[in-house]
């Protein structure tokens, strides 16, 4: 017994050795170059554009390097001797056996459609909230296939393999795992998180197979518009939020990107200011000016309640008496992103950020309505359009089966 023990101690070792070398070298790795070892080959993902995760291959095992939370995940297949001999949990590294046995998800603000695209909703044991954009989660937790969860609570959570957080600045106990495909730049970068869950269930091909059909659908309907928008003029879109007597414009990346490619013109750049307070007249009169020069605006207000939410409540948040100058009201193209909701959890930070050829095919048809295509997740509040209720009745599935992309014809 004596050799075999001491066997097994070298091998322990050597996995160690080479987990530590390589978590010491990831900052010689990149996102587009994460090195396989050879002899590797198959259900390997690699992260293309997204620049919040890489990932590393080894014959055992895989290590994601999360720049979100700057923490090492050391993924140990269960079948290896490694799984049942090394636990690692510090403030940089930390260990998980796969695939996972289960997994719970903070629901506040998570995009739980990555598990249903992955098929893995069958394995989900908990849920920390129930507002949640899903109507398959909706229905597995009123079965109560789902639990409603308190992360705070160690004999509950002992029982969970991995639980997935998007907020970095909670608690976290030795399970816990970040996923927040939310931080990147662009919607395609993340859409590729879904590499990124299908690494810890061993999904590698199902996690490609699906990035791919919605990258590809994406960038068709990116050339579609652009075929579109070059016999027409481009109309100026402005994504804008009412707070506390401001209204503010939107700059984020992503959102200005998704009118690009949908073959629009984002609102003046040149213009620095992008703050205005309507209890201020010079304020008023400088915000009314700027929306007498745009064709569609986009509301991104806040309402607890999306459904009360209706026209009456952007015209009395402008503050605005004289309105025959707004081109949006005129051409009836005054938007907002929350007609797909349950309670305050809107889809649009949902199944928006996993599948956003969507989303683009929604604001295509935003910018060139053609009254020929229903939006998913854009709602016109100018025509007063109503809100859809995600319930769990609108799941028409198996909760095991994966849920595939929406392919949109282009």
């Amino acid at each position: 017994m004596a050799p075999a023990s001491s066997s097994t101690a070298v091998h322990m070792i050597c996995l160690c050795i080479c987990f530590l070398v390589s978590f010491l070298a990831w900052d010689q790795v990149s996102a587009a170059a994460a090195k396989v070892p050879p002899g590797i080959t198959g259900n390997i993902s690699r992260a293309e554009q997204a620049v919040g995760f890489h990932i590393y291959y080894g014959q055992s095992f895989k290590v994601i390097k999360n720049g979100v939370d700057s923490k090492s995940y050391l993924l140990i297949q269960e079948s290896s001797r490694m799984a049942t001999r090394t636990k690692y949990c510090t403030s940089r590294i930390k260990s998980f056996v796969i695939p996972l046995a289960n997994y719970s998800a903070d629901t506040i603000s998570f995009p739980v459609s990555y598990f249903e695209l992955l098929g893995l909703l069958g394995s989900m044991k908990g849920i920390t909230s129930d507002s949640v954009a899903s109507q398959c989660v909706l229905k597995a937790y009123k079965a109560g296939q789902i639990e409603k969860i308190n992360y705070t609570e160690p004999q509950q959570m002992a029982e969970i393999a991995a639980h997935f957080i998007s907020n970095t600045l909670q608690p976290q106990a030795c399970n816990f795992a970040t996923f927040s495909p939310q931080v990147e730049e662009t919607a395609l970068q993340k859409a590729e998180w879904i590499k990124y869950l299908g690494v810890f269930a061993n999904l590698e091909l199902r996690a490609n197979q699906v990035y791919n059909q919605v990258k590809e659908n994406y960038n068709c309907l990116t050339n579609v518009a652009a075929r579109q928008s070059a016999s027409s003029l481009k109309p100026s879109v402005a994504w804008m939020a009412y707070d506390d007597g401001v209204w503010s414009f939107t700059r984020e990346k992503y959102k200005l990107q998704y009118v690009e490619d949908a073959g629009g013109e984002n609102f003046d750049s040149s213009i620095s200011k992008m703050s205005y307070n309507i209890s201020i007249p010079e304020d008023l009169d400088e915000f009314h000016a700027i929306l007498c020069t745009v064709e569609v605006v986009i509301d991104e207000t806040y309402a607890a309640d999306p459904v009360a939410y209706n026209l009456s409540s952007f015209l009395q948040n402008t503050g605005l008496e004289d309105v025959s100058c707004l081109a949006f009201l005129t051409s009836k193209s005054l938007w907002r992103y929350d007609k797909r909701s349950q309670q305050d959890a809107l889809d649009w930070y949902d199944g928006g950020v996993s599948q956003p050829q969507v989303v683009l095919a929604d604001m295509i048809e935003v910018l060139f309505p053609t009254g020929n295509y229903t939006t998913t997740f854009m709602r016109n509040l100018a025509k007063e359009e109503v809100v859809v209720s995600i319930n769990e009745d609108m799941c028409e599935r198996d909760i095991n089966t994966p849920l595939d992309p929406t392919i949109i014809p282009c």
